[in-house]
């Protein structure tokens, strides 16, 4: 990060000397196109510099002087490439990127499925932990007498989410508020396991990627993630109307979550 730091400061310093040429003032803006002006060109270094960022993360090299010489000539349109020269060393760049997003995202997925399943091979060991067949992993914390939900039924929930490494992602304990929803706009580990909880139940679940958000990306949770949660059936109601869906506010995601819990995994 360092490194790359360095390099976009001797763009910036790149820059500055070679634009001496346009004899830009080096006082103070003051006037409103002077301003606007500026602006238009610090958006465009802003857009540069992330892209330099983001490329340098997937580990793709990238010639910062050849990037102001580019941009230079561009502004003075006199680009020693054509359009379509250009055009095409910008998709062989494309190609590049989208190869190397591809290996760090299957790096990614081989090491959360194997992290997952060696978590969920330590958590059968615990004699109160039951699987059932689709690989949900489930603990009675508190085994409550009242109706058990099923079909489209309405619950009311209390529950914390963390990543297998004890990251908390959610928590309805911490904004002091349940969460009530139709039982069927849930990912599949919640459905199974809340027809198996009466209500006043409170079960610890861990919950295999299949079961969860498959190869999704959701806040910060990672594709293949194994997840585990408390989850603690407050009330179960017939379907009607005022429900709605999960919503991780905790995570800064508002409804939306709720839209994404309710998607099949598997589509």
């Amino acid at each position: 990060m360092k490194k790359l730091k360095k390099s976009v400061l001797a763009v910036v310093s790149c820059l500055t000397m070679s634009v001496s040429m346009f004899s830009f003032a080096s006082g103070d803006l003051t006037t409103d196109v002077e301003k606007e002006s500026y602006s238009i060109g610090a958006s465009f270094g802003h857009h540069i510099s992330s892209q330099v960022y983001n490329q340098s993360q997937l580990g793709a090299e990238v010639d910062m002087g050849q990037v102001v010489n580019g941009l230079l000539d561009a502004l003075k349109d006199e680009t020693k490439m054509s359009k379509e020269d250009i055009l095409t060393y910008l998709n062989q760049r494309a190609e590049t990127l989208n190869a190397a997003k591809q290996a760090k995202l299957d790096a990614l997925t081989a090491k959360n499925i194997a992290a997952g399943e060696a978590f969920m091979a330590e958590n059968a060991k615990n004699s109160d932990v039951k699987q059932t067949e689709s690989g949900l992993q489930y603990e009675v914390i508190t085994m409550g007498d009242g109706e058990m939900p099923e079909g489209n039924d309405v619950v009311t929930v209390h529950y914390k989410g963390t990543l297998i490494d004890g990251t908390e992602f959610d928590s309805t304990y911490d904004r002091d508020e349940p969460n009530r929803f139709s039982l069927v706009t849930v990912i599949e580990g919640w459905q199974e396991a809340l027809a198996l909880m009466p209500q006043g139940s409170k079960f610890k679940l861990t919950i295999p990627p299949a079961l969860a958000y498959g190869d999704r990306v959701v806040g910060m949770i990672q594709p293949h993630s194994t997840l585990v949660f408390e989850v603690e059936l407050v009330k179960v109601e017939q379907p009607g109307e005022g429900s709605h869906g999960m919503g991780l506010s905790g995570m800064g995601m508002g409804g939306m979550m709720g839209g994404m819990m309710g998607a099949n995994p598997h589509n």
